[in-house]
């Protein structure tokens, strides 16, 4: 009998998917649940499962865009078995149940295939061996290949000096969706962006003093993200419309964060969620963080993951962003830009003191929000993290006792 395996519904929204690369070849057994290739939405990228074991029969091809519900491939379950597949599957389970044997650890260097005179300047001169592109017989390295590595240094291995090639690639569906939403976001809503700047000290001697024993307690490291997530969401209760969005000739505002962290994936820029970010700890908000990052960049975020935020944040200054506008992520009416800490002379009291000092940034859709509420909603963030003990009530814990 043969079945036929078909593109799955993945989204309520998503009509298509590009079939970006085949795990197996055509006529080649698959197992049952085994994955057999990788399909790319214009949300997220996921894979196909063979239903039946059995051998496959490949219909769609490598960048073909297809339709929900259309026919990948075909599994004939009558075929039988290649002794190939069954002597792996034995090996497999007899690797898996055998005790691994001991290996002796090998010195430095030893893997080092090179001629003598090759080895003492890599040696001497402290070369990087993967800057060094072999020419000799069996991949190895001659005296000329370092000479080369030496006298061009940072130029990639293999390639020529002053080439000039050109090279076409197709855009994914994830880079349509990428460029076609930023350009609706521009063209669609009243994007302004007011800045400020916030010392970071107070953040950092937190993390300074506790870092360590967080991690041995939550098993996960204190970054910055935990703390400017809890103070946007103490901001975004105090300023509801930074968290609301416009819906046709309505406003709908949220009694709760979904917050949005844009994360740099191997495809692209994907925005996965942290639900109900107000009602998490720090640790809470810091492993949800982890695992949302992990899945972005083995491409198994979810469509549910990366729908429904209430506001973004994004973070600039892992790649040493000083300054930027960052583009609203339509629906929402706001995004927060951090960017990179660095040490600034500042004026505190009549006196030139260095500060760690990182510029923050709120682009907003001026529709809905009001330059009050914007700016006020940055200060609010500023004073959360420049005194992180708020973070805990919202307010000063003394006021919060006399409830003042």
């Amino acid at each position: 009998m043969s079945i036929e395996i078909k593109v799955p519904t993945v989204g309520e929204s998503i009509n298509e998917v590009t079939l970006v690369k085949w795990y197996k070849k055509d006529g080649e057994w698959v197992n049952r649940d085994e994955v057999i290739a990788e399909l790319e939405s214009e949300k997220a990228t996921f894979e196909l499962n063979a239903e039946q074991a059995g051998a496959i029969k490949i219909i769609a091809k490598e960048g073909d865009t297809l339709n929900i519900g259309d026919v990948v491939c075909s599994i004939d379950t009558d075929a039988a078995k290649p002794v190939t597949a069954i002597v792996e599957e034995k090996k497999t389970v007899t690797e898996t149940l055998a005790p691994k044997p001991q290996t002796q650890n090998t010195k430095p260097g030893t893997e080092l295939k090179a001629t003598p005179v090759a080895a003492a300047i890599i040696a001497d001169k402290k070369v990087d061996v993967k800057e060094v592109m072999p020419s000799g017989s069996n991949g190895r390295i001659v005296k000329q290949d370092v000479m080369d590595a030496l006298n061009n240094p940072g130029r990639r291995p293999g390639t020529v000096m002053f080439e000039r090639n050109d090279r076409v690639e197709k855009m994914s569906n994830l880079r349509k969706t990428i460029s076609r939403r930023l350009v609706e976001a521009k063209n669609t809503t009243a994007m302004l962006t007011t800045f400020n700047e916030v010392d970071m000290s107070a953040v950092m001697d937190v993390r300074k003093k506790y870092k360590d024993k967080f991690k041995e307690l939550h098993g996960v490291n204190l970054g910055f993200m935990s703390f400017f997530t809890k103070a946007c969401t103490y901001a975004l209760m105090e300023w509801p419309a930074v968290n609301a969005y416009i819906d046709g000739e309505s406003i709908i505002y949220h009694d709760y964060c979904d917050i949005s962290i844009a994360v740099s994936a191997p495809k692209g820029l994907v925005v996965p969620v942290i639900r109900n970010a107000e009602s998490l700890s720090m640790a809470g908000i810091e492993a949800k963080v982890v695992e949302l990052a992990a899945k972005a960049k083995d491409n198994k975020l979810t469509i549910e993951e990366m729908t429904g935020g209430t506001f973004t944040i994004t973070n600039g200054g892992v790649f040493g962003s000083m300054m930027s506008t960052p583009i609203i992520n339509i629906p929402q009416s706001a995004i927060l830009g951090m960017h990179n800490i660095v040490e600034r002379p500042m004026a505190v009291n009549g006196q030139v003191i260095i500060k760690p000092m990182m510029y923050v940034a709120l682009s907003y859709d001026h529709r809905i929000i009001d330059g009050r509420e914007s700016v006020g909603f940055l200060v609010r963030v500023k004073e959360l993290l420049e005194n992180p003990e708020l973070l805990l009530f919202g307010k000063d814990p003394v006021k919060s006792l006399l409830e003042l």
